[in-house]
This record gives structure tokens, C-alpha cells and sequence, in this order.
């Protein structure tokens, strides 16, 4: 079998493609878009992700966080690439100019697999495009 082969089986036909877009939620339907858009920009899945690896990820900031507010200040991201999610966290930072819910960030940093999920501390980023 080809890769040719393999790659049209796994796509299906047009018509099956159609009916899994119709069938599929909108949650199903945003993470499989953010899922290409990373696949497309050559970034590792969350998802792929392995501890103390030093990857680069693209997605969406889903939430933003600043805690805690009397100890030493730490914006808290939450990146979703459509495969999972990772928390992004910068220390000393109450803020990133430019850096909100709904930017699609591409990052760079060694992933920390914690009880909690994947983490990146001080991340070095790069915004691809804001909300609005």
C-alpha cells in the first residue's frame, strides 16, 4: 500500500468527509481545525508531548489567568491546539501586551509533564493573530 493509498483511505471519500462535518459538533469541528492549523505551521501535538521535551506549539490561548496576587505575579495561559491543552506560564509577568483569549500563539519551550497536564515555564512566543 502506497502512501497515496493510505492517505485517501484515511480521508475517506468526498461525500463521507461532508457527512463527518455535518454529523460533528462545533467543539469537534474547531479543535480538528486548530489541530490542521497546527499541523500546517510544523508544531509538535500537545497531545505528542513528552516530558522535559523541547518543543514548538501553535494554538489558541482559552483562558487567561494572573495569580497569585500577593506573591510574586505569574501570568497563567491555556493553550489549546485541538490534540490537548497546555498551560503556558510566565514568572515575575502580570501581563503580556498582545496576549489574550482567543490569540493564536506559536511558542517555543521545554514541556514539564506534571499531574495537572503539560506545562511550559517562560515560554519564548510569537503572536500569529489576536481576536480582534
Amino acid at each position: 500500500m502506497n502512501a497515496e493509498t493510505t492517505s485517501r483511505r484515511r480521508s475517506g471519500n468526498p461525500l463521507t468527509r461532508a457527512l463527518r462535518r455535518f454529523t460533528s459538533s462545533n467543539d469537534e469541528l474547531v479543535a480538528q481545525d486548530r489541530r490542521e492549523a497546527a499541523a500546517r505551521d510544523g508544531a509538535t501535538p500537545v497531545a505528542d508531548c513528552t516530558d522535559r521535551q523541547e518543543v514548538v506549539l501553535t494554538g489558541t490561548v482559552s483562558c487567561l489567568t494572573l495569580a497569585p496576587a500577593g506573591g510574586t505575579p505569574r501570568l497563567v495561559a491555556d493553550l489549546d491546539d485541538g490534540s490537548g491543552q497546555a498551560r503556558l506560564v510566565w514568572m515575575g509577568r502580570r501581563e503580556i501586551r498582545g496576549i489574550e483569549a482567543g490569540t493564536v500563539l506559536r511558542v517555543t519551550g521545554r514541556v514539564s509533564c506534571q499531574q495537572t497536564g503539560r506545562v511550559l515555564y517562560n515560554p519564548s512566543y510569537e503572536i500569529i493573530s489576536t481576536p480582534n
